[in-house]
């Protein structure tokens, strides 16, 4: 993808539309007056083409072009992968 592209790294909390995923991104800003830091979170919905992701993979996503009403993210990469799984798969 082109590098001028933003990129969010966000805790995937919801998979269960087809090839979509929602991530959650938290970001701590400083209030303006007070200067207490406060936590913000936004979720987005996300391309996932492959239905890789799992509830509680951290995923970098890049922004792109309207693919529906609310997707306007893709997938890029799986960083880390739900701990839990792992183990139910192994278990399987």
């Amino acid at each position: 993808m082109k590098s001028s592209r933003k990129r969010l790294v966000g805790l995937v909390v919801s998979n269960k539309m087809d090839k979509t995923a929602v991530v959650r991104v938290d970001r701590l800003v400083r209030h303006r007056r007070y200067g207490k830091v406060l936590k913000r979170t936004k979720k987005y919905k996300a391309h996932d083409e492959e239905n890789a992701c799992q509830v509680g993979d951290l995923v970098q996503i890049v922004e792109s072009r309207p693919l529906s009403r609310e997707k306007r993210w893709v997938v890029e990469e799986t960083l880390e992968r739900a701990s839990g799984i792992e183990e139910l798969e192994a278990a399987a």
